[in-house]
C-alpha cells in the first residue's frame, strides 16, 4: 500500500506569469502553457526548487514592466536568487523546460510571431549566461501543456491532450 494514495503531497499551482519556490514533499504545478515557458530549477541537496511560468521572452519588449515574473531575462535570475537564498548552491542546480508551442498556424514561419520559439531561445540563452545546466527539456510543437514538478525527486510530469504524458 502506498501512503501517497491517502495523503498525497500538497500542490502549489503557479499561475501565468507567476513564480513559486518551495520544498519538498511540495509538488508544484502550471496548468496550460501553450506558447509560454515552465521552467525548473532545482537543488537536489535539500530537495528544494522553483517554478517560473515565463509568458514573454525580454521585458524590454513591453512598456509594463511591473511583473517581473513574466519575462525570461527577469524570471530566471529571480528564480534562481530565491533558490540561493534557501541555501542552494548555483553550480549543483539543474534546469527543465517546457511549453514554448506555436499555437497559432500563421506563427510557423515568420519567428516574429511565434513566441514559443523566441521564449525558448531566450530562456536558453540565459540559463547559458547564468551558468545553469539544463538537463532535459520537452518544447516546441503545436499543443499545450500542464506540468507537475515533484520536488523529492525533480521529476516534473508533463501532460498534454493527445500527445500523451512524459516524466523528465
Amino acid at each position: 500500500m502506498d501512503l501517497n494514495e491517502y495523503n498525497p503531497p500538497k500542490e502549489i499551482h503557479v499561475g501565468m506569469a507567476d513564480m513559486k519556490v518551495a520544498q519538498a514533499p511540495i509538488v508544484l504545478t502550471s496548468l496550460g502553457l501553450g506558447s509560454c515557458v515552465g521552467i525548473v530549477l532545482y537543488y537536489a541537496k535539500t530537495q528544494i526548487g522553483g517554478l517560473a511560468h515565463i509568458m514573454l521572452p525580454d521585458v524590454d519588449l513591453v512598456k509594463n514592466r511591473t511583473n517581473r515574473a513574466k519575462f525570461a531575462n527577469t524570471a530566471i535570475p529571480d528564480l534562481l536568487e530565491k533558490l540561493e537564498k534557501m541555501g542552494a548552491e548555483r553550480r549543483f542546480i539543474k534546469a527543465k523546460i517546457m511549453g514554448g508551442a506555436h499555437m497559432f498556424g500563421f506563427a510557423k514561419t515568420n519567428k516574429v510571431f511565434n513566441v514559443g520559439i523566441r521564449n525558448i531561445e531566450k530562456v536558453k540563452d540565459i540559463l547559458k549566461d547564468l551558468r545553469i545546466r539544463l538537463v532535459a527539456e520537452d518544447v516546441g510543437g503545436s499543443y499545450g501543456r500542464s506540468l507537475y514538478f515533484y520536488l523529492s525527486t525533480g521529476e516534473v510530469r508533463v501532460r498534454t491532450i493527445n500527445h500523451g504524458e512524459r516524466i523528465i
